[in-house]
């Protein structure tokens, strides 16, 4: 058959790829391309899906013209649409690249890519990143290919996935970027050397962008690709990087300086400048921190934050938006999307079962585990599904967060949690949902409090602290929905209560729980714990007298349970409380009780802990010396069970001893390796006394630069009703022969012990001001509540201080 050459090529498989492109990229509609053209709307959709095989050269021309190309893009057209191929064009490093913006917070990603896509060792041939949208995908993206440009001689190109693009499109626009008329002239056109794809938005025609790469892959073995979606490709040869947001200040950083050290406020600082001139003033530092932290440091939520600062000033933004962040939007006409509606798509990839379960995980407030995610989602439910599963997937798309290797290390975006909870209430799952969210804390806390009593007392603190705002969220939901749950949560929380200082907090929980008539029902070991529990926080406070009476019911309660822990646990209680209330031997009685029983039972901590709390009745009676015995044997019984903290407790006490025996030294040395033993222990409580025991020392031994040292970190006291501050300052100033000075303190300090569970403290303070006054009046009314003390007390002075007085009298 004789060969017209006169006749028309037929036009390439990617020039209907190349038109829709130019078209989509100049943001024309095929009927406003057609009109611009003058030509129909129908040849426009027949030339994009292929159907035209001759188009017009005139035609074509009118195209060029309507969609402005010039240069080697309305060559590469033209040649395109006489079916040539075009390879000998030549092409510029990278094509159809806009520019890199300015990125903040990205160099490690930015660093790893790189080398990922210019290594020349083994490689993935396809880099997805994932992650939800505003996470800051393309923009990175863009950023590394503009990097990576000159190790690619065969050029880096992009195109954009658009919905209902075919695998036929996607070739014929692949081709078009790298210059070529024919998907199939792409191997000749890299000529063996290597060139980087990027695809973004690949969620929008998966299966399409699927089968595509596959076919360039196998194609061009030189070629590398990478790609942005809100999910992976699904590839062999893929390697997925979730793109996780910029990391945001914690709560301890607090001035400008060191909270413009974190990526996410770089950034609204950086959009913030963008719509006022002012600097952020120093009262606007402690919102933007949380403002920043509340946005999760989602960057499109951060420009759309920041975006507001042309109106309101950062604490306006934070009151206005930080709890409702997804109604967070730009300015009417903006093509931005909500935050809403860029979470709701990456919600709408996940299966049924995945969703329930990110709408049971969404009821966590701060950061969880493995095992508790298990027990929110309940496996055995109906539509529920593997937690491993669950979170692999919501990793993958970029909705979940893990930070370091400890347990409780998963976090949702907060904007994520927030569509969680919405989606739950209209489900109709919210309620049920916080009913088990509480349950499950209940669990939990219950889980560790019997570790909140021994050696491992600052961890298990410290993993309900990663807990604390979900073990509020919980209590507060179910003390009014389900307070037999409450009261569980409670009952297990005391001692966390007390060692980290909410003692009035937590005492007004139990209380209202306890007097709940719903929870009358409750597990009578439940009720018991609870009432101790009150008993454990009213010592602090003065208020022992009010909790005796629990804490004796509790013993019953115990007792009838045949629970030994318990026993012990409110004998010792109510040794403390009688105490408080100076019914020693009642105190002594219960100290005694705890440690036969716990000698019974081979109890080897509780045992050093009886032993512990008996010491300070054998220095009420004056005996030093089995009051170090005492001591000695806390020591042993501490090594034996590896209780630091009981260790380092008695060691505080044998620096008190060592100073009523006036070796001041051993005091000081002891007192010092105390306070360094329970700082690593993360025990603050027994600080400020035992700096006071130091304080006494040092100044008695006349040591007085030292003893200053101490009195200004023990000014002001951290408690009021501690006298520890008042005492040291009376010392120094007896010592340095000041006596209205040492008078005036050692008065204060008998009125701040007041009220203590120790009122030797109060004998020792009324002691010096008895020495030191110059006022007869004074000196006698001293001298009169030594007696009465010493009396009500059974306290027994020690030899050294009947001296001191016998020579005041």
């Amino acid at each position: 058959m004789a060969t017209d050459h006169g006749a028309d090529r037929v036009a390439g498989p990617g020039f209907g790829a190349m038109l829709g492109s130019h078209r989509r990229r100049a943001r024309l509609t095929q009927d406003e391309l057609a009109q611009r053209a003058g030509i129909g709307v129908r040849t426009v959709r027949d030339l994009e899906r292929g159907r035209a095989s001759r188009p017009q050269r005139t035609t074509v021309e009118l195209l060029a013209d309507a969609l402005a190309l010039t240069g080697a893009d309305l060559r590469t057209f033209l040649l395109a649409a006489r079916g040539q191929s075009t390879e000998a064009i030549p092409v510029p490093r990278y094509v159809r690249l806009p520019p890199a913006a300015e990125l903040i917070g990205r160099d490690t990603d930015v660093a790893d890519l790189d080398e990922l896509l210019t290594t020349s060792g083994p490689h993935p041939r396809v880099v997805t990143l994932v992650g939800l949208a505003g996470v800051g995908k393309t923009a990175l993206a863009l950023t590394v290919c503009h990097r990576v440009v000159d190790a690619h001689p065969a050029g880096v190109a992009g195109i954009v996935i658009t919905d209902g693009f075919a695998t036929g499109d996607i070739l014929g626009t692949v081709a078009a970027v790298f210059g070529v008329g024919r998907f199939e002239d792409l191997s000749a056109r890299f000529g063996g050397t290597s060139g980087v794809l990027l695809i973004d938005a690949v969620e929008r025609s998966p299966e399409a962008v699927a089968e595509a790469l596959s076919k360039l892959l196998d194609r061009v073995p030189t070629l590398r690709c990478l790609a942005t979606g809100r999910h992976p490709i699904g590839l062999a040869a893929e390697r997925v990087w979730p793109l996780a947001p910029l990391v945001a200040p914690p709560e301890s950083a607090r001035t400008l300086a060191e909270v413009s050290d974190f990526p996410a406020v770089r950034l609204f600082l950086d959009r913030l400048t963008r719509v006022r001139r002012e600097p952020v003033a120093a009262d606007e530092v402690e919102p933007l921190a949380t403002l920043v932290r509340r946005l999760g440091g989602l960057p499109m939520a951060i420009e759309l934050a920041a975006a507001h600062g042309r109106v309101l000033t950062v604490p306006e933004i934070l009151d206005r938006y930080g709890d409702r962040l997804l109604d967070l939007t730009g300015r009417p006409g903006d093509a931005t999307v909500s935050l809403r509606d860029a979470v709701a798509a990456s919600y709408r990839l996940l299966a049924p079962d995945e969703q329930y379960a990110l709408r049971r995980l969404g009821l966590f407030r701060h950061r969880w585990s493995v095992s508790l995610a298990e027990q929110m989602i309940e496996p055995g439910a109906a539509g529920a599904t593997d937690v491993v599963h669950v979170l692999d997937r919501l990793l993958e798309l970029g909705l979940l967060n893990v930070r370091g290797s400890g347990v409780f290390r998963f976090r949702l975006l907060d904007v994520v949690r927030d569509h969680a909870a919405e989606r739950a209430a209209a489900e109709g799952e919210l309620a049920e949902g916080r009913l088990r969210h509480a349950e499950v804390l209940a669990d939990l806390a219950e889980s560790i409090a019997p570790q909140l009593a021994g050696a491992h007392l600052a961890d298990a603190a410290n993993r309900l602290d990663d807990m604390a705002g979900d073990l509020g969220a919980a209590l507060a939901y179910a003390a009014s929905e389900d307070p037999l749950t409450a009261l569980r949560l409670a009952a297990a929380l005391p001692r966390w209560w007390r060692f980290r200082g909410r003692d009035v907090t937590g005492r007004q929980w139990l209380r209202r729980l306890l007097d709940d008539p719903r929870t009358a029902s409750a597990d009578p070991a439940v009720r018991a714990w609870a009432k101790i529990g009150l008993a454990q926080l009213a010592l602090r406070h003065g208020s022992a007298s009010d909790e005796i009476g629990s804490a004796t019911g509790a013993l019953a309660d115990f007792k009838r349970l045949g629970l030994v822990e318990g026993q012990l646990t409110a004998h010792t209680q109510l040794a403390a409380l009688w105490m408080a209330e100076a019914g020693y031997d009642q105190a002594r009685r219960h100290g005694l009780a705890a440690l036969e029983l716990a000698r019974v039972t081979g109890r080897i901590r509780d045992m050093a802990v009886a032993e512990n709390n008996l010491t300070w009745h054998e220095i009420r009676i004056g005996d030093l010396a089995a009051a170090r015995e005492r001591l000695i044997a806390v020591d042993r019984l501490g090594a034996r069970c590896g209780e630091d903290r009981l260790r380092a407790l008695a060691r505080a006490n044998l620096a008190d001893v060592a100073r009523l025996e006036r070796d001041y030294d051993e005091a000081v040395r002891l007192g010092r390796q105390a306070v360094a033993e329970l700082e690593d222990l993360g025990d603050p409580i027994h600080r400020p006394r035992m700096m006071g025991t130091i304080g006494l020392a040092l100044a008695a031994a006349g040591r007085i630069e030292e003893a200053e040292l101490v009195l200004a970190e023990l000014s002001p006291p951290s408690d009021v009703r501690d006298g520890s501050a008042a005492a040291v300052e009376a010392a120094i100033a007896q010592a340095t022969g000041d006596r209205k000075r040492a008078a005036e303190s050692y008065a204060r300090a008998a009125d701040a012990y007041r009220g203590s569970q120790d009122p030797r403290d109060i004998v020792e303070a009324l002691i010096g001001l008895a020495v030191t006054t110059t006022d007869p009046e004074r000196r006698a009314a001293a001298l009169t509540q030594i007696d009465e003390l010493c009396r009500s007390g059974g306290i027994t002075l020690l030899p050294y201080e009947k001296a001191l007085l016998d020579r005041e009298v």
